[in-house]
């Protein structure tokens, strides 16, 4: 990463008095007795134009109802009510649900009747209040970005655009493309859903305490025509995870389970144009739906 990436975007106008400083966040976490935990893999977003800048990456519109993922004290979701119509928070920690509203209501009053909270884990989270949402728009914890991310992309088919922080490593895998060798699940899943890319990196002393990890942005477009399949999405997950469960293995074998024989896999992958010598990060996700419209029926045993 550059040096440039390394500093706070400055590009943006002066910090106004509605959104989040270094001490800000550091007043506001002493007040409520937080203390930032790798196990919750909290790492606050100190600088302002940060935060605008993801907005901006995000094109979030004045019409747009975004939903956030981990707010934490505020930074990201002041910046998205600035440009938003909406902003629907999921929260899990007790004590930064409880205290977001009275953040918001301070800092930002004339937007708070366009906020809402919902104090949940993400990956329970079926229904959100308001109007569908349209945008998401989140700084994710590494250990959780990508089931979060698919769970609600899968959940809410209103999100058209999603952007993501995520550590940069999760960044690549998410955005990669067959032949690379960080492609993998990741990839292909939210290949399901939208057009992927890297959308930015983000150094490290913007966020409090900074993290031992470089993090990136990741852009998500959902598509406008879904994948053309008669095979369900489960049964295409199914294909991708067996796929990759041996990835040095070629699909032959690695399909082999999932096909009941690796000649049952043999079968699926002609049947697909699929070479059976071929290995799960060279497909794309169409490749996979076309193996799994091909998966053998299951051998009655005789009688």
């Amino acid at each position: 990463m550059s040096t440039a990436e390394q500093q706070p975007d400055n590009s943006a106008p002066s910090t106004p008095d509605a959104l989040l400083g270094p001490a800000d966040v550091r007043e506001l976490a002493a007040a409520l007795g937080v203390r930032p935990t790798k196990q919750k893999g909290q790492n606050f977003v100190i600088d302002a134009n940060t935060v605008r800048r993801i907005v901006r990456t995000a094109e979030v519109r004045p019409d747009d109802v975004v939903v956030e993922v981990g707010p934490g004290l505020g930074s990201l979701t002041l910046a998205l009510l600035e440009a938003a119509d909406r902003v629907v928070a999921v929260e899990i920690d007790d004590i930064l649900a409880a205290a977001l509203p009275a953040t918001i209501e301070a800092r930002m009053p004339a937007k708070q009747d366009r906020f809402a909270l919902v104090h949940s884990d993400a990956m329970l989270v079926t229904e959100l209040p308001g109007p569908p949402p349209t945008a998401l728009v989140a700084n994710l914890p590494y250990n959780v970005a990508v089931p979060v991310l698919l769970t609600m992309l899968d959940r809410f088919p209103s999100i058209e655009r999603t952007l993501v922080m995520v550590q940069a490593e999760v960044a690549d895998r998410l955005a990669a493309e067959p032949g690379n060798k960080v492609y993998g699940v990741p990839s292909v899943k939210a290949n399901w859903y939208a057009h992927v890319k890297r959308a930015g990196a983000i150094g490290r002393k913007v966020f409090w305490p900074a993290p031992n990890v470089d993090s990136g942005l990741v852009s998500l477009v959902r598509r406008i025509e879904p994948i053309k399949t008669s095979a369900s999405k489960e049964e295409v997950f199914a294909v991708v995870d067996a796929a990759f469960a041996q990835r040095r293995k070629t699909l032959r074998a690695a399909l082999a389970g999932w096909a009941g024989s690796a000649a049952g896999a043999e079968a699926a992958l002609v049947a697909a144009g699929v070479s059976p010598q071929a290995r799960g990060e060279s497909l794309t996700v169409e490749q996979f739906a076309a193996i799994a419209e091909h998966k053998p029926a299951p051998e009655r045993p005789a009688l």
